[in-house]
């Protein structure tokens, strides 16, 4: 999820191919929602808004049914 301009979301999707939808959130109203702001950055910086790296499963209602993120950028999760 991020909060790029969908031409720009765009342009990446398509020139890396990839097989899943880009998230979009320019007004950073869902990273609110879902409470996963990254701390690290204040209003004004370039990375403000960001959300914190990790998971969210969301279910078809709606529903987180897990979240799990990590406070830095470089150790992440794997995916399995």
């Amino acid at each position: 999820m991020t909060y790029d301009k969908r031409a720009l979301l765009a342009e990446f999707h398509q020139a890396e191919q990839l097989g899943f939808p880009l998230l979009q959130d320019e007004d950073t109203r869902h990273v609110d929602a879902y409470g996963i702001k990254n701390a690290d950055y204040e209003p004004g910086h370039q990375g403000y808004g960001i959300p914190s790296p990790g998971i969210i499963y969301v279910q078809k209602s709606g529903e987180i049914a897990l979240k799990f993120a990590v406070p830095g950028y470089r150790e992440r999760p794997p995916m399995i």
